[in-house]
């Protein structure tokens, strides 16, 4: 049984569309600026912050592990690159479950996706908060590290999920905000990592995990109660395909490698480069986590207004922008590192996180711009098209935190320092300042597509 908004006044019927079965909504318009403010706008806003919940909840999880090798001190007996391994793991795992969790909502209704993606986050928790102790075997804990790699994937459906629910006019601010409630689940685990060590000691790992399963099931249950699954997204059955022939979503996956891949990976690292690099200062973990969440706190609150900003000023500028200034704060880690200046290498680093956060959200800003404009007259394919990429470059992005960890991990091992990853952050920041000029805002291109 569905239920069916009426155009003009749909607050009467939202009740009824509240609660029966299934809480799907057959009729959803949001472009329809009448229907938007007689409810729809409600509907969508109540839709949004448990999404977000649920997202800021996976983050965390998928998290986990920049936080736990911070308690693997010297009676684990697991060194530097085989603690950046395991932060890897779960981020190759999380990107690579973007892509289904895209098609899912698809299949299962935004609502019902929530709930069952949220209610997996309860398998690494739960085995997470007994398992790791003094004395456990490395590949065990490669295998909770991949199990965490579930809480990416929340994103990916998250981000799919609210596309559909919002106008074009907001899509920038709606996306960046529920990107970015989802975001500061990496520093929120962090502070409750710091809280851990610092009132109960680094020996109880586990009961950082631990904290969270309650919190899932609070997320599991908001989601079945007040979230509601939208019959158009059944609709958009092979958008993916489709959206892989399009050349634009290869090029706004390698441009989200350079924001969210920045984001993720060193939200994973910040901790482990500071404990190596700076030994003589941060030679306790608790030392360093009172550092390593400020960094992904500001960069996810700062993502809401790069969304924000892309809707004013266009995104591809300050894409653009944004990456001359990564380049920047790259080189001046670089150049801080090579001096042993933490001031200097602290102000760069915190640098990146910002600029990573309004990259991540005027990057995905331009997503549904493009194919507004390459498909107008044809709202339904633009749609359709650009939730698919959103899920695409979501995962390929990802991978760019992989990329980091493994960058961090090879340069340890080769040079016995991280200078070799930033000049390789470097030179990728300074492609994406080419790619963005070249595709979208040199004069042809803006001819062409104008976002």
């Amino acid at each position: 049984m569905t239920a069916t908004l009426p155009a003009a006044d749909i607050a009467p019927a939202r009740p009824g569309a509240a609660t029966l079965k299934g809480h799907w909504i057959d009729d959803w318009r949001p472009e329809d600026r009448e229907f938007w403010e007689a409810g729809g706008k409600r509907i969508a806003k109540r839709n949004l912050i448990f999404s977000i919940f649920s997202e800021h909840i996976g983050f965390s999880v998928w998290s986990l592990w920049s936080v736990m090798v911070l308690f693997l001190g010297p009676q684990y007996g697991f060194d530097p690159a085989q603690k950046f391994l395991l932060t890897a793991v779960p981020t190759l795992v999380g990107a690579g479950l973007r892509i289904p969790y895209t098609f899912a909502v698809a299949k299962f209704g935004g609502r019902n996706w929530t709930i069952i993606s949220a209610s997996l986050l309860l398998v690494p928790s739960v085995l997470m908060s007994f398992m790791i102790q003094p004395g456990v075997e490395y590949n065990t804990l490669l295998i909770l590290a991949a199990l965490a790699g579930v809480g990416g994937g929340n994103f990916a459906s998250s981000m799919a999920n609210i596309n559909a629910f919002y106008p074009d006019r907001l899509k920038g601010w709606a996306l960046g905000v529920n990107a970015g409630g989802g975001n500061i689940g990496v520093p929120a685990v962090q502070l409750v990592g710091l809280f851990v060590l610092a009132v109960f000691g680094a020996d109880n790992p586990g009961l950082v995990a631990g904290i969270y399963i309650p919190l899932i099931v609070i997320a599991a249950l908001g989601s079945a109660v007040y979230m509601d699954n939208l019959t158009q997204a059944r609709n958009e059955k092979g958008g993916m395909r489709a959206a892989a022939k399009e050349g634009h979503t290869w090029i706004m996956s390698l441009l989200y490698i350079g924001t969210f891949g920045s984001f993720i990976g060193f939200g994973f690292a910040f901790g482990q480069v500071l404990q190596v690099q700076f030994a003589e200062t941060f030679n306790t973990p608790i030392k360093a986590a009172y550092l390593t969440f400020l960094g992904p706190l500001l960069g996810s609150l700062i993502r809401p207004f790069g969304g924000a900003l892309a809707d004013r000023l266009g995104g591809a500028k300050v894409t653009f922008v944004n990456f001359i200034a990564m380049a920047v704060g790259a080189s001046i880690v670089l150049f801080a590192a090579q001096q042993r200046s933490l001031p200097l290498y602290l102000v760069g680093f915190i640098s990146l996180f910002i600029l990573s956060g309004l990259g991540n959200g005027s990057t995905y800003k331009m997503i549904p711009g493009i194919f507004k404009q390459k498909y107008a007259g044809d709202e339904h394919q633009a749609r359709r098209i650009s939730g698919a990429v959103i899920g695409i470059a979501g995962a390929i992005g990802a991978v760019g935190g992989v990329l980091v960890n493994l960058a961090f991990r090879q340069s340890f091992l080769t040079y016995k320092d991280a200078e070799a990853a930033y000049i390789a952050f470097i030179g990728f920041y300074a492609l994406c300042v080419l790619v963005t000029w070249v595709v979208y805002l040199r004069p042809a291109a803006r001819a062409k597509i104008a976002v």
